[in-house]
């Protein structure tokens, strides 16, 4: 949990590059599809793998073993178990360019085609590449938009005996491609993406106090965007990108305040003496979920952007925190506690009923994937920070590789293009 809103939760308490990724539970009702190596080369094999992992880690899909020899007629995939077939070849076209092509056919149907696509691309283009393909393959079969080719954000800390070392990074969705946009000896905390991706709101302390910026993930470009006394944090944006509701505390407890980012004008959204903290926009603009102790303990509200009637959503287990919805609103993902234990939960919006979906000891700062199939969140692994990802139902539990530090407070991004 970052610093400055464990300070916030602390006082509602009132307490003052191989690609590894490990699937520790699975699902057995997936979509079995069997997939033909793309060729022998490293380009080939690297295209494959991305494939082979995405569909594997959607939870979506179980991944028939090859029948003895790649380029098997349809028939024998079928035998093996296979529904469908996906093929693919990669071709040097000159220098670093490759025509890479693909087949999905349906092999309960005689080989039926479903989707046959080519591209031409560069050889910094091949793994971006093999995320689309997996978008493709995972959106024919399943009717839904892939994931793959959305990116992840999160805080790198690397400790050192006398100063540690934060990083604000973004990198592919299997984690693999990281790349720092923000270094600093001080921390960094609460990034999150706006609405088109194109930009990541975060907290800094880099001035020995608490600001707001935004930086361009293309350009790395920063603007700063509240830098009040006291308190502040937890940026969100709202679904049209327009305003960024962000927690201060100029005017005493800290308060959830939206600000125009057109103009800089600002507007305070919740009041009272409660602390109120970790404010989220529902994805149909409408409303506001956000953490406050007006009730004794952390619990999850609801602000109507309307009137401004606030109403307490969560009443399960004894402290609920950084809650957010769904993209169908159907559901709430949060931070959630029975008893001593922090887990991932996911509560019903008709019904109120909290699911804890993970089992780990601290389980924090959960994300939703743009699908509303998944949560990225951060846990531990022999005394490390990683990430790791749950589905929504907690049927399917993934860690993703480890890196040189501790990774903390990831983000998912929206759909990108």
């Amino acid at each position: 949990m970052n610093r400055l809103v464990a300070v916030c939760l602390l006082l509602l308490s009132g307490v003052t590059f191989a690609l590894d990724l490990e699937l520790t539970q699975g699902i057995n009702a997936a979509l079995p599809i069997g997939i033909n190596p793309f060729g022998a080369d490293s380009q080939a094999v690297q295209i494959t793998d991305v494939i082979n992992n995405d569909l594997h880690f959607s939870g979506q899909f179980r991944i028939i073993p090859s029948p003895v020899i790649s380029g098997q007629p349809i028939a024998v995939w079928q035998r093996a178990g296979a529904d469908s077939v996906l093929s693919g070849r990669v071709n040097r076209v000159d220098g670093n360019r490759y025509n890479v092509s693909f087949e999905l056919v349906d092999a309960t149907a005689q080989g039926r085609m479903l989707l046959s696509k080519s591209y031409q691309v560069t050889d910094n283009q091949l793994r971006a590449l093999a995320h689309h393909i997996s978008d493709e393959v995972y959106q024919k079969l399943t009717g839904e938009r892939g994931i793959f080719s959305t990116r992840i954000a999160y805080i790198l800390v690397k400790r050192g005996t006398a100063k540690s070392q934060y990083s604000l990074e973004i990198a592919d969705v299997d984690s693999s491609n990281p790349r720092s946009l923000l270094v600093s000896s001080e921390p960094i905390m609460s990034p999150a993406w706006s609405p088109d991706g194109k930009q990541i709101a975060y907290v800094t302390f880099e001035k020995k106090r608490a600001q707001v910026f935004s930086v361009n993930v293309a350009t790395g470009q920063r603007r700063l965007l509240t830098d009040f006394p006291g308190i502040n944090g937890a940026p969100a944006w709202s679904p049209d990108g327009r305003q960024l509701a962000v927690v201060l505390s100029k005017g005493g407890n800290p308060k959830v305040y939206s600000v125009d980012l057109a103009t800089g004008a600002m507007k305070q959204m919740t009041f009272g003496e409660a602390i109120d903290t970790e404010p989220r926009y529902s994805p149909d603009g409408r409303s506001l979920l956000f953490t406050s102790g007006r009730g004794g303990s952390p619990q999850i509200y609801r602000l109507s952007l309307a009137d401004g009637a606030i109403s307490r959503v969560s009443y399960a287990g004894n402290y609920n925190a950084r809650a957010s919805y769904t993209p169908n609103q159907q559901n709430i993902v949060l931070f959630h506690r029975e008893d001593r234990q922090f887990n991932i939960g996911v509560q019903n919006v008709s019904t109120g009923r909290v699911t804890s979906v993970t089992n780990s000891q601290m389980d924090e700062s959960p994300s939703v994937s743009p699908n509303g199939r998944l949560i990225l969140y951060a846990t531990h692994d022999q005394g490390k920070g990683v990430l790791a990802i749950t589905s929504i139902d907690g049927s399917i539990k993934l860690r993703l590789p480890s890196r040189d530090g501790d990774v903390q407070e990831p983000a998912w991004s929206p759909y990108l293009g």
